[in-house]
């Protein structure tokens, strides 16, 4: 039984919740591009896709619209996939269980992925809909834009013609995004010694953070978990000998992450102190985060006394260094955009075995020179603990065009249907305008999407009355002939 069938637009909820009955977390988007690409031989669609899965659709223009600029529509298939510690939901092999909440649809203890599921169900309501006016639209949909916008790397679109490029991936209606940050991905391994050591093993677990995406959420300051919990051991480390068993947390490298865990094993007379040494960092991080992320808590679980396999004195002393030192979060504000981050960092991922602890972060800055400055000072870090330095996916920025014809008439329709201007923004977010402009300069860019809050989080919702509005919207820009 449809779960979004009664919702409006019904083309755009009818397509929003066959995505969601298909698997496409990044790096698992094989069955989407076959679904798409069915989408468009059943219509007599032009399509091709490519060898890592981009798919490329292509419709005329309908009578009358032949002369009007070609108008491309693009945004990603894959999604952030992520779950509660409850869920037993195998998002790699099953869809979501979607449910609708007043003016919100959202995916029960996992995200929903209208980052971008949204982009691709407008534009197969566009590809399917008989009764628009409109110019040629081209639908170009990505794979593994959440892990490094690979997809938009890799796609050639030497044969696209439109130059009116709309990309639907942004969660706030009314916003236009003309500009946006680069950024890259790290990855780092510190090899550990292994020691066997009798004692008292616990567990310490840093919980109830909000999380968040590591772009557009990260000015709120929110607590990152990996890093809260080294800093919670570091300081009881200076008064209570231990060794970690093992360090984890965190899903995704650009989504902050909200709870973390460690094992460590100590003399089971030093419990107590342990114990008494962790509560008071927790109390210092309530304060220091009562606005910002007031649901911190740290939880202590005490296990049995035995005989365990853990990370040497040396091991366990560079892991807390490397993630005590290593900077997380804002790192500098934009000079000239008021309210915009130029340049963060995400702690986003932390794994731990017998042979090293990898920790995987997100760099983004809208000054190139900024980002590299920054990447060589965490390269720096992880070499003086011994540790091995990786990026990848790098990325780059999307500068503001003074001239944009696609922006001014926009604008233009968007005060006509609303009474108000749209705001015109700049984002610190990575988004795949910038990788189409590096491929064909004379792109026209906007960013835009209806209103979604928590993407990439298990609290992610997107409202139904703004997927209408921004449904009506996107119909009268495609019907304005200027």
């Amino acid at each position: 039984m449809s779960i979004l069938g009664h919702l409006e637009p019904k083309g755009v909820f009818k397509y929003f919740e066959e995505i969601c009955g298909i698997p496409h977390g990044s790096g698992n988007t094989a069955r989407m591009t076959d679904y798409l690409m069915k989408f468009a031989a059943d219509r007599g669609i032009w399509a091709r896709r490519d060898e890592i899965g981009n798919v490329v659709m292509r419709k005329p223009a309908t009578p009358g619209y032949e002369a009007v600029p070609g108008v491309i529509i693009q945004g990603h298939m894959d999604m952030v996939a992520v779950k509660t510690p409850e869920s037993m939901k195998d998002m790699a092999n099953e869809g979501l269980d979607l449910a609708v909440d007043g003016d919100y649809v959202y995916a029960v203890n996992t995200s929903l992925g209208g980052d971008d599921g949204i982009a691709v169900a407008y534009g197969l309501a566009v590809m399917d809909a008989k009764d628009l006016e409109h110019p040629e639209v081209e639908l170009i949909i990505t794979v593994d834009e959440e892990t490094g916008l690979f997809g938009a790397k890799a796609i050639d679109i030497s044969d696209i013609k439109g130059r009116r490029f709309l990309n639907i991936d942004s969660e706030e209606e009314g916003i236009f995004l003309t500009s946006c940050a680069g950024g890259a991905r790290v990855k780092g391994a510190l090899p550990v010694d292994m020691a066997s050591v009798n004692g008292l093993k616990i567990t310490v677990a840093v919980k109830g953070l909000q999380g968040g995406h590591s772009g557009v959420d990260i000015h709120r300051e929110r607590g990152n978990a990996l890093h809260l919990l080294a800093r919670t051991l570091y300081h009881a480390s200076k008064d209570v000998d231990f060794n970690i068993a093992a360090f984890h947390g965190g899903t995704v490298e650009n989504a902050i992450p909200r709870e973390a865990f460690a094992e460590v094993v100590l003399a089971a007379e030093d419990a107590a102190q342990f114990t008494a040494k962790v509560k008071a960092t927790e109390e210092a991080l309530k304060a220091e985060y009562a606005t910002r992320d007031a649901g911190i808590y740290v939880e202590i679980m005490e296990e049995a006394e035995d005989a365990y396999a853990v990370y040497s004195k040396e091991s366990t002393e560079k892991l807390l260094h490397l993630l005590v030192a290593a900077p997380v979060g804002v790192q500098a504000m934009s000079q000239d955009v008021p309210g915009l981050v130029e340049t963060s960092l995400n702690l986003g991922v932390v794994e731990s075995d017998e042979q090293a602890v990898t920790v995987q972060y997100s760099v983004r800055s809208s000054v190139e020179s900024a980002k590299a400055a920054l990447l060589e000072k965490l390269e720096i870090i992880f070499k003086m603990v011994g540790a091995s330095f990786k990026t990848s996916g790098e990325y780059p920025g999307w500068a503001f065009r003074v001239d944009s014809p696609l922006r001014d008439k926009m604008v233009r329709v968007y005060e006509e249907m609303y009474g108000v201007k749209p705001e015109i923004q700049a984002i610190h977010a990575g988004l795949e305008c910038g990788l189409f402009l590096g491929k064909q300069p004379d792109l026209d860019c906007i960013s835009f999407g209806p209103n979604m809050c928590s993407i990439h989080t298990t609290e992610e919702k997107l409202s139904i009355s703004s997927t209408k509005r921004t449904w009506e919207f996107l119909v009268a820009v495609l019907k304005d002939r200027a």
